[in-house]
Formats: structure tokens, sequence, C-alpha cells
């Protein structure tokens, strides 16, 4: 009777939010372009030298159609780390509805735990789980979009060597890298261009592209342009150095994953053996496996090896990971 009315309930509050969802869309799509637009102009720098940080440009605050709820995640240690990785990430979305999804989906995941495992610890270890699929999401995401920048970097740096070479400023050859290439480069270097084009110095800019876009090449060339702009020198011939450094990086990087290939099949391989072992054995032995999943004994050492799996896996990426 109980579980009759849980379900009642979820689903309920599941047709309400969707109703609330379809009403409210559309509203919510053009707010959250135009704050998409003001986010892409923005930036925060520390002008003041004590630590201390200041709007630019414009206040870079960005809020959607849950206002309470977006003041409410901003207000916690989380809230900027977590826009940070939003922006990162590449996916239109604020804080406050990843907040939200996270609950809505620890929520999920919990009930649905509860109804076929019969053990009090199981739903709460289950919404953990939940809590983190978003972001989980997001990071993978963020890897992917950074992976695919580190691509197309060597010829974004060509491209702004050459209309250097040609006689275009600085800012005027980040706009074709920001016209001409495809995202994420295109996308990144836009925000960059018009930040300095609405009045953001160079400097800071250029700053911002570092924060948003982690990695080592994106550091060397603003490191290389700022020095060359206070220092002098050929920024054609920085670039297309750089350019080259940044393509033998990925050689010797594309050579370590050829040496990795064992390691990472090995892991993904003890990874998914005792899965596929279960199932096979589901279908071999059903009264074996009912014990497995029904007894607490049995529930007890599938949670233990599940736990000592993923230390496994985990330890095997650590171990294959190798810094270039």
């Amino acid at each position: 009777m109980g579980l009759a009315i849980l379900a009642f309930l979820v689903m309920t509050a599941a047709i309400a939010g969707g109703w609330m969802t379809a009403m409210r869309l559309p509203e919510f799509l053009a707010g959250r372009r135009m704050q998409q637009r003001l986010r892409d102009v923005s930036a925060v720098a520390d002008v003041s030298g004590d630590g201390e940080t200041e709007a630019t440009v414009v206040k870079q605050k960005v809020e959607g159609s849950m206002k309470g709820v977006e003041r409410l995640v901003a207000s916690t240690r989380l809230g900027p780390g977590l826009a940070r990785l939003i922006e990162q990430s590449g996916v239109r979305t604020t804080p406050g509805a990843i907040a939200m999804i996270s609950v809505v989906t620890a929520a999920a995941v919990a009930v649905l735990t509860m109804l076929f495992v019969r053990q009090p610890v199981a739903p709460l270890v289950a919404g953990l789980v939940g809590v983190m699929v978003p972001t989980l999401f997001l990071r993978n995401r963020r890897s992917a979009r950074l992976k695919k920048f580190e691509e197309q970097f060597p010829e974004a740096l060509d491209l702004l060597s050459r209309a250097i070479r040609a006689g275009h400023a600085f800012q005027t050859a980040m706009s074709m890298v920001a016209s001409e290439m495809k995202e994420p480069v295109g996308t990144e270097f836009k925000k960059t261009f018009e930040q300095q084009n609405f009045g953001l110095p160079l400097k800071d800019a250029l700053n911002e592209l570092a924060q948003r876009i982690a990695i080592l090449d994106v550091r060397f060339f603003v490191t290389a342009v700022l020095i060359q702009r206070e220092s002098g020198g050929n920024l054609a011939e920085i670039l297309n150095n750089l350019a080259h450094v940044v393509r033998e990086r990925f050689k010797i990087l594309r050579q370590v994953r050829v040496h990795t290939a064992h390691g990472r099949f090995t892991g993904y391989v003890l990874l998914a053996l005792p899965a596929a072992l279960g199932v096979a054995l589901s279908f071999i032995n059903p009264e074996h496996m009912h014990m497995l999943f029904f007894e607490h004994m049995g529930q007890m050492m599938l949670l233990g090896a599940i736990v000592m799996q993923t230390v496994g896996f985990i330890w095997i990426r650590q171990v294959i990971k190798i810094e270039v």
C-alpha cells in the first residue's frame, strides 16, 4: 500500500512538472538566449590587486527562470565552480537547473532502488550516485570539448600567424579565427574578441580565455602574446613555432596512447567481465543468481564486488595515465 502511494505521488509530481515545463519553456528559452549573450561578453578580473574581483564589462550574473534556486546555488561554495564547469562544457544551462536535475535524478534513482533492493542503505547510496550523474555528464562533456579544442588549436594558431603576416592586427586576426573556425575554437575566440571589443583590456580577455580553456597550450599562447606585447618581437613567428610545438606534443601523446592501449583494454575487460558473467549465469542457472540478488549475504557480496571493481578500474586508469 505504501509503495502504491509513493508511486502515485511520484507520477503526480512528474506530470505536474512536465506541464509546468511545457508552459514556461518558451519564456525560459528566450531568457536563456539573452543571458547567454550577456555571459559571452562578461568577465570578472582582479583589478584592485587585493584579491577582490569586480566586473570590468558588465556584471556577470546569469539567472534562469528559477531565480530563487539560482541565488541559493550561487551563494554556496560549489556555485562558482559549477558555473565554471558549465561554461567549460559548452552546455547551455544554469547552475540552478543542474541542481534541480541532480535532486530529481537522486530521488528517482533512490525510489527505483527502494522498489527492487530490500536494503535500508541501498536507496541512500543510489541517491548519492544519482546526485553525481549530472556533474559527471558535465565533466565528460568538458573533457570531450577540451580534447576537440586541442585538436583544432594548432590550425587556429596557423590562421592567426598567416593573418598577422598579411598585415592584420592581432584583434582582427582573432575575429577571423572566430568566424572561420568551428566549435569550440571559433566560439571561444569569438567570446574573447567580443570581450575586448566591448572594452575589456586584451590582457584580461586572454586571461579569461585561459581560465575557460584550462589546457597547457592555451596558457602558452596567452603568455607568449602578452610577453610579445610588452617586449616586442615577431608575433607571427612566435605563433608559428607554438603551433609546431603543439603538433609535436600531439604526436608524442598518440604514441603514448598506443603503448598504453594494452593496459586500457585490460581495465575495460576486467570491468565488464563480472557483469557479463552474471548475465550468462542468469540464463544458465537462474535459481543460483536469484540468491545473489534477493538474499542478504548475496546483496552484500554484490555491493562489495561493485566497490572493488570501481576501485580497481580507477587504479588501472591512474597507472596508465601519463602526462605529456
